[in-house]
């Protein structure tokens, strides 16, 4: 099964970018996986709302995803797994016969209603609220984390 986290706008904290780096890294070994950072919606109005920014990030989100791919949000209101959980869902998924696995992060104010329809899940990786940016970071954190706990090596400790 592919894995891919997709993304709205470059991640702009080096220290972010360097720890998202050093986990796809690790992850690429296990399965195949791609971390794709779309571009930033670009309005020419300060005044924008949030409805209409997601409204505007739509279109690129939904032309990086195929109609095959299974859409996960990562999303406030979604499941919450813990890391031993998130590991044996990943599992599952794979033996559904899942061929790609997209998971998607939007922008600083969530996903449109049309991007929305497009998911088959949504997953939350806590209870407290993180930055969209830092939220990469913890996302490719926990794929490497699922992927030793499948795998019974010792970097996860339960």
């Amino acid at each position: 099964m592919r894995i891919s986290l997709i993304v709205i706008g470059k991640t702009s904290t080096p220290w972010l970018k360097q720890g998202i780096d050093e986990y796809v890294g690790r992850l690429s070994r296990y399965a195949p996986f791609r971390y794709l950072e779309l571009p930033d919606v670009k309005l020419r109005n300060a005044r924008i709302t949030p409805a209409q920014l997601k409204a505007a990030e739509a279109p690129v989100l939904l032309k990086a995803l195929e109609d095959a791919d299974h859409v996960v949000l990562l999303d406030e209101r979604g499941k919450q797994p813990r890391s031993v959980e998130l590991a044996q869902w990943l599992e599952e998924r794979h033996h559904r016969g899942i061929r790609h696995l997209a998971l998607v992060v939007g922008g600083a104010y969530g996903f449109d209603p049309e991007v929305k329809e497009k998911a088959a899940e949504k997953l939350a990786l806590s209870a407290l609220t993180f930055s969209h940016q830092m939220v990469r970071l913890l996302a490719v954190e926990q794929l490497y984390r699922a992927q030793t706990i499948l795998r019974g090596e010792p970097y996860h400790h339960e």
